[in-house]
């Protein structure tokens, strides 16, 4: 697709974290996006961000015609998109990198990382966690949108499933023996219990909890379970902004960042289990006070605690602003 003078183009994988993150800043930056997937070909896709021969032909006949004819700005989020993004630079467009690029940030106007990533320089922008859109206009059109949430009683809890990774193995017996807990919990203090997974949720484990819902007893919206579209459309939204308190696993920066952006106390599963730089960000959180281990939560009765959203993006934007020239 052609670009237009005042487009802002966004370069992804495809994955849904990069594509999230690439999407909040460019829609916080402009209101004309437009956004394309890469479909990285070999060898280039193995070297990205680093440069080889005849790179243009890295990406296929849509990232050509955007060479061809380069945006005035671009941001991409991911280590192929590092690539794409250091493309466009040499034709004249500005960029905005998201995520360590693996290569030093001089290649870019700007690099936005999370702190945990350790990226220094006079072009980096750093944040606590990942990039989102959330904040409290989101959640309340969340809530505008999906008013069936709100007729739930409360305490409505949220458990928020990512899957387990090399850097957070978590097992599936923890997260069954955490919702067993929840559901007493709710037993105990009625309200609602809703369960979120993720496409890196693990379908045992999702058809291990859709086992234990005894959704035909429970009231009209208190018991649910959403792990794909075969659900329905996903409540994701409308789940984080009428919930009153939500259980996160450890294994997802988005997640987490996400939750915390919430009005919401957070308790996060799988604590001990985290390693590496994802470790640096469930520290802060902790150390914040803007979230407590799942144990704390299981101590308390999930009793709610004084909290401060985690909202970064509007105060990044400035010194973006500035990196590119932009008004």
């Amino acid at each position: 697709m052609p670009l237009d003078a005042p487009s802002l183009l966004v370069l992804h994988d495809g994955a849904a974290g990069n594509r999230r993150q690439a999407l909040a800043l460019a829609e916080a930056l402009s209101p004309r996006v437009q956004e394309l997937v890469l479909a990285p070909r070999a060898p280039w896709r193995f070297a990205a961000p680093r440069r080889l021969p005849f790179s243009v032909h890295a990406f296929g006949p849509a990232f050509a015609r955007a060479l061809a004819a380069p945006p005035p700005l671009a941001i991409g989020c991911g280590r192929q998109a590092a690539l794409a993004t250091r493309l466009l630079r040499a034709r004249g467009s500005r960029v905005v990198q998201v995520l360590d690029p693996r290569l030093a940030p001089r290649h870019w106007d700007a690099v936005v990382a999370p702190a945990h990533d350790g990226l220094a320089g006079p072009n980096v922008l750093c944040l606590r966690g990942s990039l989102h859109p959330v904040d409290a206009a989101w959640l309340a059109k969340a809530r505008e949108t999906t008013p069936e949430l709100g007729a739930a009683p409360g305490p409505r809890r949220l458990l928020l499933l990512g899957g387990p990774t090399r850097r957070c193995p978590w097992s599936k017996a923890s997260v069954l023996q955490a919702f067993e807990a929840l559901r007493a919990a709710q037993v105990r203090d009625g309200g609602a219990l809703w369960i979120s997974g993720s496409r890196r949720t693990p379908p045992a484990l999702t058809a291990a909890l859709r086992s234990r819902l005894d959704t035909a007893q429970a009231p009209p919206g208190t018991l649910r379970l959403w792990a794909s579209e075969a659900d329905g459309p996903n409540p994701y939204a409308g789940f984080l902004g009428w919930a009153g308190a939500l259980v996160v696993t450890a294994d997802s920066a988005n997640l987490l960042s996400e939750a915390a952006a919430t009005e919401a106390p957070l308790w996060i599963l799988g604590t001990d289990a985290v390693s590496g730089r994802l470790a640096a960000l469930v520290r802060e959180l902790l150390d914040s006070g803007r979230a407590r281990r799942f144990e704390d939560g299981l101590a308390t009765g999930f009793a709610p605690y004084p909290l401060a959203p985690w909202v970064e993006l509007p105060p990044l934007l400035p010194g973006l602003r500035r990196l590119l020239g932009l008004p």
